[in-house]
């Protein structure tokens, strides 16, 4: 009895050893197939208005997929500042952060956290990277500015 039991710690030790050992080998990152960290994020251009001054969403009807990381990229080409904004979406989503973009598209600013909307002045963009976490049709997308709706800027908001 006295010997299995000497025979089981010293198996016990070694175990352990080996994978103290292994650990030490073995670097700390760890990685799993739903990482979203590791993902290629979707682009999705969306065009406000135009050189016209037309007052639209193009497209006016946008489509996401759960799960996916998304760069929004919505881009002002009209000659005022238009909104993005959807109550309904902006619940639905988790926001990685929203890039400010120069006229070179070179990054200035990051906004991170909570996003309601984005507003865009004419000539520029920004970009919203987030991931859709909750299904919906949504059709409260609109341009928040006085009379901006009423003249077209609407839109819907599909997430599958």
């Amino acid at each position: 009895m006295y010997l299995i039991k000497a025979l089981t710690k010293k198996i016990t030790l070694a175990s352990s050893a080996l994978l103290l050992i292994l650990s030490a080998l073995t670097p700390f990152h760890v990685s799993a197939k739903g990482d979203l960290t590791k993902q290629t994020p979707i682009e999705v251009k969306v065009v406000l208005g135009d050189k016209n001054n037309a007052m639209s969403f193009s497209p006016s009807t946008i489509e996401f997929e759960t799960g996916k990381l998304y760069k929004l990229i919505i881009e002002n080409q009209g000659p005022v500042k238009h909104y993005f904004s959807s109550d309904g979406f902006a619940q639905s989503v988790l926001t990685r952060k929203v890039q400010i973009n120069n006229a070179s598209n070179t990054p200035i600013a990051e906004i991170k956290g909570t996003i309601r909307e984005v507003e865009v002045y004419p000539s520029f963009q920004a970009q919203w990277w987030f991931v859709p976490v909750k299904a919906g049709i949504f059709n409260d997308l609109r341009c928040s500015i006085k009379g901006h709706t009423e003249m077209g800027m609407k839109g819907t908001i599909i997430i599958k």
